[in-house]
């Protein structure tokens, strides 16, 4: 429980210092959302009128402790742009941002677990040399270029995708799943390659220890041994990986859903940021950082589920 209650606590703290740090860093960037707001219907007086209205008069602890005390409870207060509440905003645009995320990450476990494995038993064959060339190759695109790149070949070539024809999940599913395929595909496929080089490096280090020839001595089949031992152990820093992946998939998928004209967070955050739309920034960003901590603290829970030495050494250390 002690393991537990350290998380928990460091999670806390890591958020409250990021939404702090968010708060400050916008309240000290040059411009007045209120002079944003009334564009050119802006004078001095109905500027400082806006300005009291929206609280944005008040010293800057005071604003911060309303604006976390309102997070908390699940206000996140009103868009200055749109005049709609930033937690319904995110609402609508949070299912297609994690649909896509999680289409990606499936793409990664379908394409790099199995291949890792391919390469491990084929040793310096044909086919481990033929899947680290293409690996080398998929790990120095970019996604964004990727997805430039599918987008040309699938939507103006081959005309199998229209660029730009979003369908939202509302009106088909079907339509809003087919189209996130490619940009998931952007997301995934350099992940994957990397994957399949650490899973495979991984795994080639656990089959010259030790225990894998005890095991083999005892009659143990060659998959047998692999699967039940081997994979287990050289999932260990695979986890790490994921885990570091799936938070970075969240990043690229604000460049992602710029390509390929995706109504999500990342392009809500853009549009957010170039109108000194505040309350919806600063939530964004404090999501990103809620699902970057909860993803370790994951990965650390799957540490201690896959290594027993990390619980024993935890519980003696504790």
């Amino acid at each position: 429980m002690k393991f537990y209650i350290k998380k928990v606590i460091t999670l806390m703290i890591t958020l409250l210092i990021v939404s702090f740090l968010t708060f400050l860093a916008f309240d000290l960037i040059s411009g007045d959302p209120a002079t944003s707001k009334l564009s050119t219907q802006a004078t001095p007086e109905k500027v400082e009128a806006l300005r009291e209205e929206m609280g944005l008069n008040d010293p800057l602890p005071i604003r911060y402790a309303r604006w976390i005390a309102g997070f908390a409870s699940g206000d996140l207060g009103e868009s200055y742009s749109y005049h709609l509440p930033v937690g319904q905003m995110l609402l609508e645009k949070l299912p297609v941002t994690l649909t896509m995320m999680g289409i990606s990450f499936v793409m990664i476990l379908l394409l790099g677990i199995p291949l890792g494995i391919l390469c491990a038993r084929h040793e310096n064959g044909i086919v481990d040399h033929i899947l680290s060339v293409l690996n080398q190759i998929a790990m120095s695109i970019p996604p964004f270029f990727l997805g430039i790149l599918l987008t040309f070949l699938f939507g103006l070539v081959l005309k199998l995708f229209t660029p730009g024809g979003y369908v939202s999940y509302q009106d088909s599913t079907a339509g809003f799943l087919g189209y996130l395929i490619l940009p998931s595909f952007a997301i995934a496929l350099p992940k994957s390659a990397m994957t399949v080089k650490l899973l495979r490096s991984s795994v080639l280090g656990q089959l010259r220890q030790d225990y894998v020839k005890t095991a083999h001595s005892r009659g143990n089949s060659q998959n047998g041994v692999l699967y039940r031992h081997v994979l287990r152990n050289a999932c260990i820093p695979v986890l790490t990986f994921l885990g570091m992946a799936l938070a970075d998939m969240l990043a690229s998928s604000i460049i992602i859903e710029q390509v390929f004209g995706i109504p999500g967070l990342g392009r809500m955050l853009v549009s957010s940021i170039s109108g000194r739309d505040y309350p919806v920034v600063q939530a964004i960003i404090t999501f990103l950082a809620a699902f970057v901590v909860i993803v370790n603290f994951l990965v650390d829970m799957g540490y201690r589920w896959l290594d027993p030495r990390v619980r024993l050494g935890g519980s003696g250390n504790e």
